[in-house]
């Protein structure tokens, strides 16, 4: 997917909320803002969203010295995500169809998005949980990817963000554990899993967990690892999680099933959806607005 126009002040924003949780120093501030515009002059559009982000992400910790400015962050709401498991467990015990339940749970989860939304709080979550148990959702691809879970013997689990780590995971106990590998972010980004992230929460304890080798908010295949490429063009299913893996893989290519809600005007256009639906839709060519239901 292309970078918009309108993805350009969204940008801007990410990068001058991120060097305001390091600093509050304004001059670091605007040498940050001014170079990071500097930088959009220059950049190639038809690259995806988050190749862009990675470079001037890269640059704002080179800047500050701060390795990781969304740590605190990742680590608050990996806490809130797990204070949440027993009662979403006791919802999935309730569920008629419990696989389907754990999607809307992953789905939910997404909405921990320091990258698109910065304001987010920790009530909105909860919120957002509840409301994902009854929103619409397009089911038969819901019955699409379960019959691909029971028959892969191979899968890869694209993650996304920290917190969301928690949901990925009861969807994860849904599958033969064995046949999943969680694949996390090979560096710091905005507040995107890390292997630690995993270890935090009993991933690393349920499943293998990989990194993809690449420091940006999304799969970048062609900057990513060849180990991660080799796993990727082996695996029978892939699953990715959010935003930014739709952003960096649902170009023409191998079939990935996308799990995510739509946070932009921009990707709810391309996908023919509202901002914030759950979205369940599988790729492996030019995507139709008709498969979003």
């Amino acid at each position: 997917m292309k970078t918009y126009f309108d993805c350009i002040p969204c940008a801007v924003r990410q990068v001058l909320d991120a060097v305001r949780m390091i600093t509050d120093d304004e001059a670091v501030q605007e040498k940050v803002l001014r170079e990071s515009l500097g930088m959009w002059q220059k950049m190639d559009l038809r690259q995806s969203p988050p190749e862009m982000a990675q470079k001037i992400h890269r640059f704002l910790r080179e800047v500050t010295g701060v390795a990781d400015p969304y740590y605190e962050v990742k680590q608050r709401y990996n806490r809130l995500a797990l204070d949440m498991v027993p009662e979403l467990r006791k919802t999935m015990e309730r569920s008629a169809w419990p696989f389907e339940t754990a999607v809307r749970l992953a789905i939910a989860g997404n909405i921990i998005d320091f990258g698109v939304n910065s304001t987010i709080k920790e009530s909105h979550v909860g919120e957002t949980v509840r409301q994902s148990l009854t929103d619409p959702l397009d089911t038969q691809a819901v019955q699409q990817l379960q019959e691909a879970v029971a028959q892969a013997d191979d899968i890869l689990y694209l993650g996304d963000n920290a917190g969301e780590i928690v949901f990925d995971r009861l969807l994860i106990e849904q599958m033969p554990r064995e046949k999943v590998t969680f694949v996390v972010r090979g560096g710091p980004i905005l507040n995107d899993v890390l292997v630690e992230d995993a270890e935090m929460v009993g991933l690393t304890g349920m499943v293998e967990v990989i990194d993809n080798g690449f420091d940006a908010p999304g799969t970048i295949l062609g900057r990513c690892s060849d180990e991660f490429r080799r796993r990727f063009d082996e695996a029978d299913l892939v699953i990715a999680k959010g935003q930014g893996n739709f952003e960096s893989l649902s170009e023409p290519g191998r079939e990935v099933f996308f799990l995510l809600r739509p946070k932009c005007a921009v990707l709810a256009r391309h996908l023919g959806c509202d901002i914030g639906r759950l979205v369940v839709v599988q790729t492996g060519g030019e995507l139709s607005p008709s498969r979003v239901k």
